[in-house]
């Protein structure tokens, strides 16, 4: 009766050892079998997977009833508080409808002078894609080989058509930061010259003392820099669409003549709520790191690389095409993330809840452990 291999213990004890023989560990395996969710696990949009807290759900089921009014709530009230939780003065923010509709406002400010923008490559593309599609040129700086954003290169990068540099902190989709006061030195100086705008959309996640939020320096009066915060990610706000623009009285004035979207007064409400409940953003948090040691533990069992994540998702090297993957996942009820050029082989993964890792985890093995021990030896 041989040893069962770290292969057959990864896929669950598969192999067939003779019909006689169940070994304790296979039973084991197959007692701790952790049975498929009727639905569909969303482990490829960076969301919070437990919703808005109770607090936003009670503030969004008051406000129902005033949803035939154009008003739009706790507007005022809301502004004042994220302002106050910030340290900002009211007039140096926009609120939007989602963050993204000040990236998109950015970008389409940036076009205006048929200049170029300089951002890291890969990195979140709302403001990129919208700025390339009124004409500007995207000058794309590739990541270091710490898969972080090269401060140098991107200064490097820059021409004197230049008129923004985008940053994403931390990045999405690879989830590394820049240390806050190599950051620091890098947007003042350039900010002396062109617009810096930086996306802070997982700053609530982050817990690393290197990391720091840029919004002090807009409340210091400095011009040339916008930071946008959103209220669809550590809230689960995203379906009602709340952000937050950070920059000058001069820059918020434009920002806010560009803008298109509304925001509803359901939105404003659960925002103004959920920003109140402390409790509810501590315990999203607590979740999400138990949920990313249940997929680190798999990284380091299969030895692959893998960024130590900060945010509510991870990258890792499956060395399988992403779509392949997926489409493999999805058949077991797993929605993962998209390609992201050129890591084609690297898979984004959100965190879901620590329940639904671990199936993702067994699964993950069952498909693919074999696959990645066969290219790795």
């Amino acid at each position: 009766m041989g040893n069962l291999t770290r292969r057959q213990i990864l896929m669950g004890g598969g192999a067939m050892l003779g019909a006689s023989f169940v070994p304790s560990l296979v039973r084991k395996a197959v007692a701790d079998e952790i049975v498929r969710p009727a639905h569909m696990i969303r482990a490829g949009t960076n969301e919070n997977p437990y919703g808005p807290s109770r607090v936003a759900l009670q503030a969004i089921n008051e406000a129902m009833n005033l949803t035939n009014q154009y008003g739009r709530g706790n507007r005022n009230e809301l502004m004042a508080l994220v302002g106050d939780i910030n340290n900002v003065p009211v007039d140096h923010m926009a609120l939007s409808a989602g963050s993204g509709e000040i990236l998109k406002v950015g970008g389409l400010m940036s076009s205006w002078d048929n200049g170029s923008i300089v951002c890291a490559d890969p990195t979140y593309h709302d403001l990129t894609r919208y700025a390339l599609h009124e004409g500007a040129e995207i000058i794309r700086v590739p990541v270091d080989e710490n898969m972080g954003g090269d401060l140098e290169a991107l200064a490097s990068a820059i021409r004197s058509d230049t008129v923004m540099v985008y940053l994403v902190n931390p990045n999405n989709p690879i989830p590394t930061i820049f240390d806050q006061d190599e950051l620091r030195d890098f947007v003042l100086e350039i900010s002396k010259d062109r617009m810096v705008f930086v996306d802070e959309a997982y700053f609530e996640y982050v817990d690393n003392p290197k990391y720091g939020t840029l919004i002090d320096l807009v409340a210091e009066g400095h011009r040339n820099i916008i930071v946008t915060r959103t209220a669809s990610k550590i809230h689960g706000l995203a379906a009602l669409r709340v952000g937050f623009g950070f920059s000058h009285p001069d820059h918020i004035k434009r920002i806010n003549e560009l803008k298109t979207g509304a925001n509803n007064i359901l939105g404003v409400e659960a925002a103004y709520a959920s920003y109140q409940d402390m409790d509810f953003q501590d315990f999203t948090r607590r979740k999400n790191k138990e949920s990313m040691a249940i997929v680190e533990e798999m990284f380091e069992e299969l030895g692959v690389r893998y960024i130590k994540s900060p945010t509510n998702f991870t990258f890792f090297e499956t060395g399988i095409p992403v779509e392949e993957l997926n489409a493999e996942l999805r058949e077991h009820g797993i929605m993962a993330g998209r390609p992201f050029p050129p890591f084609t082989t690297w898979s984004r993964i959100s965190m879901a809840k620590p329940e639904e890792m671990r199936y993702y985890v067994q699964t993950f093995k069952k498909l693919f452990a074999s696959r990645i021990m066969d290219s790795a030896a």
